[in-house]
């Protein structure tokens, strides 16, 4: 692992061993201080008032979910006040409540909620990651940190072996994959983002395309609970059985 995080030489999934688990993965994925910015901003986030008197995780947040899952769901980044707040992908905030929701009405989750890691949300044939580990200011990467994160998306996307569809949210997620899938010899060329967009990809699971569940596009009505539940089972039905 000290390889993959010495911040002297590039961060690249080769440096992973081909024997590791999603749970060896998480362990470095929380260790990473790779992006000195991304390390600056989600240690030095003020909690909001309703949240002073927690505890923040300010660390790099991975992904959650069924290590045999045949469906993955990518985010862009954990939120200031919910990955980054509680320690788990997509808890703690409005997006995630949505998306949790929406899974749970699918079939994938246990229940509905997601404010806390350790409230009892098992995910079940679903695996939620994010592009990038550690929260952005104003939710903007860099193209180096979308790089350097790259290593550990290989790394999970890789390792959950059984994957056969990958649910992409928003237009950074969707780009995210669909250069995974560029590094493993797929064809990307002309493939655009639009919600609900399907792309088969050589060599790599098949790609769905969503908005993000942000209050932004759920408040206006842009994404609404249907849309996303009727991709989620769509994506479910058209991979075929496990």
């Amino acid at each position: 692992m000290r390889r993959i995080l010495d911040e002297d030489r590039p961060l690249t999934s080769r440096g992973l061993a081909r024997s590791e688990t999603l749970a060896d993965v998480a362990a470095a994925v929380v260790g990473c201080r790779r992006c000195p910015r991304l390390v600056r901003y989600r240690e030095t986030v003020s909690p909001r008032k309703s949240f002073r008197s927690e505890s923040y995780w300010r660390r790099p947040v991975p992904g959650f979910g069924d290590p045999d899952a045949s469906m993955v769901v990518i985010g862009l980044a954990p939120a200031a006040h919910g990955g980054n707040r509680t320690g788990r992908v997509f808890t703690g905030d409005a997006s995630g409540r949505f998306l949790v929701g929406a899974l749970y009405e699918a079939g994938y989750a246990n229940q509905p909620v997601s404010e806390a890691r350790d409230d009892g949300l098992v995910y079940t044939d679903c695996y939620v990651t994010a592009a990038v580990k550690c929260v952005p200011p104003q939710d903007r990467p860099t193209a180096r940190e979308f790089e350097n994160c790259g290593a550990w998306l290989d790394s999970e996307l890789r390792l959950i072996v059984k994957a056969k569809a990958v649910v992409a949210l928003g237009r950074a997620a969707f780009k995210a994959y669909l250069d995974y899938a560029a590094r493993r010899g797929a064809v990307t060329r002309g493939m655009r983002f639009s919600h609900g967009r399907r792309y088969t990809l050589k060599g790599s699971p098949t790609l769905y395309a969503s908005y993000h569940p942000s209050p932004r596009n759920t408040h206006t009505g842009k994404l609404t609970r249907r849309m996303l539940v009727s991709l989620l089972k769509r994506a479910r039905r058209e991979k075929g059985p496990r």
